[in-house]
C-alpha cells in the first residue's frame, strides 16, 4: 500500500532548479537595467544648457524627482514583496514603465523623473528574491545582484555615448530615456512571471512520499545535495534569535531599537555622500581644467560627455568590483545566522569576524577619499581617485546591508525592514547634495553657468569627510554592541 504522494517543492527538485535558474536570469536582467538614476551625470549638462537650471535647481530635480521616486515607496514595496512575493513589484514596474514610454516625448525632466519608482521597485525585488532564495549564502546572492546593479551605469553609459550622442548636440536625452523605458519595461514584464521565492529544499525531507515508486534514500540524497555543505566539526560563533521571535516583530519594534538609528546614521552618511558624488560628478568634471581629454569632439562624442562618461564608468566599475568581492568574502568570514526554529540547528560554518568590519572599511575608504579630494584633486585627470573611492565605499556598504538587516531583524520581514532603512540614504543624498549645491552657487558667476574651480566643492568634501569619520566611530559602536550576532 502506498502512503500519500510525496510533493517536493514545486513538484520535483529538477523543476525547482529550473525555476530557480529563471529567477536568477531575471534578477540579473533587472539589476543590469536598474541603474538609470546613476546615469544622471550624463543628463545633467543637457538640463543645465537647455533648461538653464542652477545647481540648487539641478539638485532639487535630482533629489526629489529622481531619488524620491527611487526611495519613497521602498518600505511599502518591501512589505508587498514580503506578503505577496517579488513578482508583484516586477509586474507593477512593468505597468509603470508602459506609462513612461508615452511621456518621454514631452520633456527631459518628465522622462528622467518618471522611471525612478519602477527602477527602485525592480531592484528591491531583485535583492529580496536573491536573499530569500539563497538564505545560507545571502552575501554571495545579494553581492552578485548588487554587483550587476553597479555594472548597470557602465552598460547604459556605453549605450548612451555610442548610440544616442551627437557631435553637435550631445546626448539626446529624450530618445535615450525612451529606450531605457522600453528595455526595462520588457525586463520587468518577464520578471513578473519568473521572480518567485522557491520553497526551501529541506521541505522535501518533511513531506510524505510514495513508497511504491520512490526510494527514500535516493530522495534524501537528491534533495540534500542542494543544501549548503557545512562541516560538522565547525562550531557556533553566533547566537541568533529564533525565526518565530523575529517573524512577530512589527516595524515599530524595529524603530524602537536604538541601534537601528545608529545603523541608519551610518547609512545616511556613507550612501548619502556617495550618491552626492554620483549625482554631481558631471558638474565636478566641468569645474576642473582638462589635462587629458581634448577640447574638441573625439570620434563624434563631445569632450565634456566623454570625460563625464569616463568618470561614470569608473564609479560603476569600482562599485561593481567591490560588490563582487565583498558578497562572497562576507559569506566566508561572517556567515549569516539562519535564525533556526526551536528544534532545529542554525549555521554551523565558522564565524571569523563581524560583518560590521565591512561597514567600517567602507566608512574609512570614504574618509580617505574626501581627504584626498580636498588636498589632491586639481584637474580632471585626478578625478579617478574620487570616482573609485566613492564607488568602493558605495558598493561595499550597499552589499552588506541586506545581510545585516536579516541577521538582526530576521529574513521574513526583510523587504519591509530593508525598505525602511534605505530611507536613510534618501535623506543623506538630499542633505549632502544640497550642501554641494549651495557651496557651488556661492562661487558661481553672476551671469550663471557652471561653477569653475576647486572652490565649488572644497567645503562640501571637508564636511563629508568629518561626517564619514563619525560614521566610522558609529560602526565601532555597533561592532561592540552586536558582538555574537552578526
Amino acid at each position: 500500500m502506498s502512503s500519500p504522494t510525496k510533493q517536493c517543492p514545486n513538484g520535483s527538485p529538477h523543476l525547482r532548479r529550473v525555476k530557480l535558474a529563471l529567477a536568477c536570469v531575471s534578477i540579473a536582467a533587472n539589476t543590469l537595467c536598474a541603474g538609470g538614476i546613476i546615469c544622471f551625470p550624463l543628463i545633467a549638462p543637457t538640463l543645465v544648457t537647455q533648461l538653464k537650471l542652477t545647481q540648487p535647481q539641478l539638485t532639487t530635480f535630482y533629489a526629489y524627482s529622481g531619488m524620491a521616486g527611487q526611495y519613497l515607496f521602498a518600505a511599502f514595496a518591501g512589505k508587498a514583496i514580503d506578503y505577496y512575493g517579488p513578482w508583484i513589484c516586477s509586474l507593477a514596474s512593468a505597468v509603470l514603465f508602459s506609462t513612461v514610454i508615452h511621456r518621454t516625448a514631452d520633456s527631459p525632466s518628465i522622462s528622467l523623473s518618471a522611471p525612478q519608482v519602477p527602477y527602485a521597485r525592480g531592484f528591491l525585488s531583485a535583492v529580496v528574491t536573491a536573499s530569500k532564495n539563497f538564505p545560507h549564502y545571502i552575501g554571495l546572492a545579494t553581492g552578485t545582484s548588487a554587483a550587476l546593479f553597479g555594472l548597470s551605469p557602465t552598460f547604459l553609459s556605453i549605450l548612451a555615448t555610442r548610440y544616442f550622442s551627437r557631435p553637435d548636440t550631445g546626448l539626446d536625452v529624450t530618445q535615450f530615456l525612451r529606450f531605457l523605458a522600453l528595455l526595462s519595461g520588457f525586463v520587468h514584464l518577464v520578471g513578473a512571471f519568473t521572480m518567485h521565492v522557491q520553497p526551501p529544499v529541506e521541505e522535501c525531507l518533511s513531506k510524505p512520499f510514495d513508497t511504491d515508486t520512490e526510494d527514500p534514500a535516493e530522495l534524501a540524497d537528491e534533495c540534500t545535495s542542494l543544501l549548503p555543505k557545512t562541516s560538522s566539526a565547525a562550531s557556533f560563533d553566533v547566537t541568533p534569535a529564533t525565526d518565530e521571535d523575529l517573524r512577530s516583530q512589527s516595524a515599530l519594534d524595529m524603530l524602537k531599537d536604538f541601534n537601528f538609528w545608529i545603523l541608519a546614521f551610518i547609512v545616511f552618511v556613507i550612501l548619502g555622500s556617495c550618491e552626492m558624488v554620483i549625482s554631481n560628478i558631471g558638474t565636478i568634471v566641468l569645474s576642473l581644467p582638462s589635462r587629458y581629454f581634448p577640447t574638441t569632439a573625439l570620434d563624434g562624442i563631445p569632450s565634456g560627455d566623454l570625460a563625464t562618461s569616463t568618470q561614470v564608468r569608473s564609479i560603476s566599475i569600482a562599485n561593481t568590483v567591490s560588490r563582487f568581492v565583498v558578497g562572497p568574502l562576507a559569506d566566508f568570514v561572517s556567515p549569516v545566522p539562519s535564525h533556526p526554529q526551536p528544534s532545529s540547528r542554525g549555521t554551523l560554518r565558522k564565524h571569523f569576524v563581524s560583518r560590521l568590519v565591512f561597514l567600517a572599511f567602507s566608512s574609512s575608504v570614504l574618509v580617505c577619499t574626501c581627504l584626498w579630494t580636498v588636498v589632491g584633486i586639481r584637474s580632471q585627470a585626478a578625478l579617478w581617485a574620487l570616482s573609485i573611492g566613492a564607488g568602493i565605499a558605495y558598493g561595499c556598504a550597499f552589499t552588506i546591508l541586506p545581510s545585516l538587516v536579516s541577521s538582526i531583524w530576521g529574513i521574513h520581514n526583510l523587504g519591509r525592514n530593508y525598505g525602511i532603512l534605505i530611507y536613510a540614504p534618501f535623506l543623506g543624498t538630499s542633505v549632502f547634495s544640497y550642501l554641494y549645491a549651495f557651496v557651488a552657487v556661492e562661487h558661481t558667476p553672476a551671469d550663471g553657468g557652471v561653477c569653475m574651480g576647486v572652490r565649488c566643492w572644497h567645503a562640501t568634501f571637508e564636511v563629508s569627510g568629518v561626517a564619514a569619520a563619525l560614521a566610522f566611530v558609529a560602526t565601532l559602536w555597533l561592532w561592540k554592541t552586536w558582538r555574537g550576532k552578526v
